[in-house]
C-alpha cells in the first residue's frame, strides 16, 4: 500500500518511537530496503500498554453486535484491498503474488469468522445439585493482551490473534515480526477505517522484543499472551508469564510428518506434498518436515515429486509466473544450506536442488532428497525451507513410532486408501491436527493447535475466541 504508516499505532494516533529510533524493512527477493518504520523501546511499550489499559472497561461494555459490525467492516476492506495487501506482503517477506491473494483472504476470513462469533458468547443458569443455590454463568473478557505474530503469515497470523479478541471485549497490544511490520502497519489502519476505537489495538514495531515484551508480561497489568514462533522463545515468555500468571496460547514450532503407504493414490499424495512442503517456500510450521514412504512406492513418489518440484519457477514473488520466493533473509537460507549439507554428509542423494543459485536475494531452489539418515540434522529441526527430505519404512507400527519420536505435535499428513487405517493412523499420532489425504489442514473455522511442544490452547475455531473470555459463576440461594 502506497500509504502504510511507518510509525507506532498508540491510543488511535501515528506517532514515532520515544527515542526516535527507526529500523529496515528488507526485501528479500533483492536485499534492498523497502522502508524504515519506527522502532518501538520500553517507554513506547508503556504507553502501549497504558492505551490498552485505558480502554479497556469501556471496550468490555461495547456491544456484541458493535463488535461484530466492526470486524465485518474489517473484513470487507480487507477484501477490496486484496491487490495492494498482497503486493505489500510479497514485497517484505517474499511469497509470490498469488500465494499472497490466498493469505489476504484467508486472513480476511478470521474477521468474518469471529464477527459471527462475537454475538454467540453465552452463559448459563441451573440449580445447583443440592437444590439450595441457583447457578448463573457469565462470560466477560480477560483484558488486555499482548499478541506476538510471526513473519511467515504476517496478515493472517494477525488477524487470527486481533479477530477473537475483538470478538470478546478484548484490548491489545501487537508485536509484530521485526521482518514484516508493514502488513500489521496496514492492518492497523484498516481497523480504524473500521470504526475500531482508540487504545482498543496498539501497534508496536520493534527489533528490541525482549526490552518490549518482558516489562509488559512481568508488570502485572497485561493478562493475555498470545504468541506464534518458535517453541524456544515459547518457553522463555512462559516463564516471564509465571511471575503474573498471564493467561497463554502459543502456536510453537512442528516437525510435521508427512506418511505414505503402500495403498495410497499417488496423485493424491504428490498433489498434497507440493501443498504441505511447498506452501510458503515451505516456511510454515505446518510444513510437512519428514517423508516417511512405503518403501514398495518409495521411489515411484520421489520421482514423480522431483518432476513437480523441478518444474516450479523461481524468482521474485513480484514476477509473472512465478512459484517460488525468496526465503525470509540470508539467516533462514543459511540454515537450509546446512541442513541439506548435513544430510548429503550422512549419505543422503539429491534429485532435484540442493545448490544455491548465484546472484542476489535470498532463494534456494526446491530441493529433493532421498536416503536420508535418521539422524540427519534436519530430521530434528523445522527446516524451514523448500527442501523434501524422504526416508522409508516398511509397517504402520514402525511408521507411527518414527512419525512420534519428536518433542513437537503440530500436524502430520496421511495418506492411504484405507477407511480403517486412515483413522487408525490419525488417532495413534501425536499431533494436534491431522491432514487426511490433504496437504492443506488450515481453516479458519477449525481449531488451529498442537500438543507436546508445539503449543497450549487453539486458534480459530468455535474454541478461538474461549482463549479470550473467562468465566464467572454466581451462586443465588434458592429460598
Amino acid at each position: 500500500m502506497t500509504d502504510t504508516p511507518t510509525q507506532l499505532f498508540l491510543g488511535g494516533a501515528w506517532v514515532d518511537a520515544a527515542d526516535g529510533a527507526v529500523m529496515p524493512v528488507d526485501d528479500p527477493a533483492t536485499g534492498g530496503i523497502l522502508a524504515h518504520v519506527a522502532d518501538a523501546g520500553p517507554k513506547d511499550a508503556r504507553l502501549a500498554e497504558e492505551a490498552a489499559v485505558q480502554a479497556q472497561q469501556e471496550w468490555a461494555r461495547t456491544a456484541p453486535r458493535a463488535r461484530s459490525e466492526i470486524l465485518r467492516r474489517a473484513y470487507e476492506i480487507i477484501l477490496e484491498r486484496t491487490d495492494e495487501l498482497a503486493r505489500l506482503m510479497t514485497s517484505e517477506m517474499g511469497k509470490p503474488l498469488a500465494e499472497a491473494r490466498g493469505e489476504v483472504a484467508y486472513a480476511a476470513e478470521f474477521f468474518r469468522w469471529f464477527s459471527e462469533e462475537a454475538v454467540r458468547i453465552d452463559g448459563g443458569h441451573g440449580v445447583l445439585p443440592d437444590g439450595r443455590n441457583r447457578m448463573l454463568l457469565s462470560r466477560r473478557p480477560v483484558g488486555p493482551c499482548l499478541l506476538i505474530t510471526p513473519w511467515n503469515f504476517p496478515l493472517a497470523m494477525g488477524t487470527r490473534k486481533i479477530g477473537p479478541a475483538i470478538a470478546a471485549g478484548c484490548t491489545m497490544v501487537l508485536k509484530p515480526a521485526p521482518q514484516t511490520p508493514l502488513s500489521s502497519l496496514a492492518l492497523a489502519a484498516i481497523l480504524k477505517q473500521a470504526g475500531l476505537p482508540d487504545g482498543v489495538l496498539n501497534v508496536v514495531t520493534t527489533s528490541r522484543a525482549g526490552e518490549v515484551c518482558e516489562p509488559l508480561l512481568r508488570g502485572g497489568r497485561i493478562r493475555k499472551l498470545s504468541f506464534t514462533g518458535s517453541t524456544a522463545v515459547g518457553r522463555l515468555l512462559l516463564a516471564q508469564c509465571a511471575d503474573t500468571v498471564v493467561r497463554t496460547s502459543m502456536e510453537l514450532g512442528g516437525n510435521a510428518p508427512f506418511v505414505v503407504f503402500d495403498d495410497a493414490d499417488l496423485d493424491a499424495a504428490v498433489d498434497g506434498a507440493m501443498v504441505a512442503k511447498m506452501r510458503n517456500m515451505g516456511e510454515a510450521c505446518t510444513a510437512a518436515n519428514r517423508f516417511f514412504v512405503h518403501r514398495s512406492v518409495a521411489e515411484e513418489f520421489a520421482g514423480r515429486l522431483a518432476r513437480r518440484m523441478e518444474a516450479l519457477v523461481v524468482g521474485p514473488g513480484t514476477g509473472d509466473g512465478v512459484d517460488v520466493g525468496p526465503l525470509i533473509d540470508a539467516a533462514g537460507r543459511a540454515k537450509v544450506e546446512e541442513l541439506v549439507a548435513d544430510a548429503v554428509e550422512r549419505g543422503a542423494r539429491v534429485l532435484v536442488g540442493g545448490t544455491t543459485p548465484d546472484g542476489p536475494g535470498c532463494f534456494y531452489p526446491p530441493t529433493v532428497l532421498t536416503g536420508v539418515s535418521p539422524d540427519s540434522r534436519l530430521m530434528a529441526t523445522e527446516i524451514f525451507g523448500p527442501v523434501a527430505a524422504i526416508l522409508t519404512f516398511d509397517d504402520e507400527d514402525e511408521v507411527v513410532r518414527r512419525a512420534n519420536d519428536t518433542p513437537w505435535g503440530l500436524v502430520g499428513y496421511v495418506f492411504t486408501e484405507g477407511l480403517d487405517r486412515a483413522l487408525r493412523v490419525s488417532e495413534r499420532l501425536e499431533v494436534g491436527m491431522v491432514g487426511l489425504n490433504t496437504g492443506l489442514v488450515s481453516n479458519p473455522a477449525a481449531p488451529f493447535g498442537g500438543v507436546k511442544q508445539s503449543g497450549l490452547g487453539r486458534e480459530g475455531g468455535r474454541v478461538g475466541i474461549e482463549e479470550f473470555l473467562e468465566y464467572q459463576y454466581v451462586a443465588m440461594p434458592t429460598r
